[in-house]
């Protein structure tokens, strides 16, 4: 039986290369496509960095650290016994966003984003960096309720 942190990384790599691969496909790169009007937007870009365009140019680099990132969280899962659930949906949302991005570094050279919030400025995303934030609320909420005590 899968690991349930395992399940949820699994689907976040398959939904998220699946999105990628439809925007890849379907979207003009650069031309915004309302998807939820006056919220959210869609609009094909590459990011050779990462978050925030950081070490732009450096996309082999940053394919060995989501790989290093992505073998840490196997050990972490492998090695800590039982995960209570928020932390297995944490460590899941983790290693799937690392490893969806990670793919596109290895197979691409590069991210693809897609999804642009439209009220405010911020950098466009991808559902991989979707997880990434998620994973970091579920950790946090976690250690909130968890108290480092083990699922019974």
């Amino acid at each position: 039986m899968i690991a349930p942190a395992y399940r949820t990384a699994l689907a976040v790599v398959l939904l998220d290369q699946l999105s990628k691969a439809w925007a890849s496909a379907q979207l003009t790169p650069g031309l915004a496509t309302p998807l939820l009007p006056g919220l959210l937007q869609l609009r094909l870009v590459v990011n050779t960095g990462a978050a925030f365009s950081l070490l732009t140019g450096n996309a082999p680099l940053l394919g060995l650290v989501s790989a290093a990132v992505a073998a840490g969280l196997v050990l972490w899962i492998q090695t800590s016994g039982p995960l209570r659930p928020w932390q297995a949906l944490g460590l899941g949302l983790l290693l799937g966003g690392a490893l969806g991005n990670g793919i596109d570094r290895w197979r691409l050279g590069h991210v693809v984003d897609l999804l642009e919030a439209v009220p405010v400025s911020f950098p466009v995303f991808n559902l991989a960096d979707v997880a990434i934030n998620l994973a970091v609320l579920c950790l946090a909420i976690d250690l909130w309720r968890g108290d480092g005590r083990a699922a019974r």
